[in-house]
This record gives C-alpha cells, structure tokens and sequence, in this order.
C-alpha cells in the first residue's frame, strides 16, 4: 500500500498536467522560444523540466494549437512558439471551462457546504 506522501504527489502530478497545457497556452499569447516559457511559467510558480516542456509544446503544435518558426536571436537559432487561430480559441474555451470546474470545487469544498 502506497504512503500518504506518494500517494498525494502522484495526485499533484495528475492535477498539475492538466493545468500545464491551460497555463502553457495562456502564456504564448505573447510569442515566446522555449526557455524564455520555461521562465515564465517558473515565476508565475509552475516550473517545468525541459524534458516535459518541449514534448508538450510539439503535442500542441501537431494538434494545431501553436505554430513555431526557427529564427537567430543573440546569435543563436531559436524556436520561437506562440498560439494559432485555434489555439486561441481552445483557450479561451478551456478557461470558460476552467472557471466553471473551480467554481464547483470552491462551491463544494468550502466549510459551510
């Protein structure tokens, strides 16, 4: 039987990758290349390891969320990614549903419930 304490990072991890692509694509609404995103998504506290970040941005991209172009900054070449028409369409549909998942939870995890 697993541990309290494995048994909650196993739900964290599951709780946070559903929450990555939503915070992902909220973030290249400004066009952005790989570590400036990693960056980003630190600050506003949901660090990601290089190793799940560029499999999900090519995931999004084959599913035509993003578009990305390699052009040299600094130079360097570099992969530049932001979202597509669909993508932001996706996201503003996904925080409407978003916003209506945490409303329930709040609605049905607050004290007087």
């Amino acid at each position: 039987m697993p541990n309290a304490e494995d048994q909650f990072e196993k739900l964290r991890v599951e709780l946070r990758r559903g929450s990555l692509v939503l915070a992902v694509l909220g973030a290249l609404r400004e066009e952005r290349y790989g570590y400036t995103l990693r960056q980003t998504l630190d600050d506003a506290g949901l660090p990601i390891d290089e190793g799940a970040l560029y499999p999900l941005l090519r995931r999004l991209e084959a599913q035509g969320l993003l578009v990305s172009e390699w052009r040299e900054e600094a130079k360097r070449t570099k992969r530049f990614y932001r979202l597509s028409a669909d993508g932001t369409e996706t996201l503003a549909t996904l925080l409407h549903e978003w916003n209506a998942i945490s409303e329930s939870i709040l609605r049905l995890t607050e004290k007087d419930a």
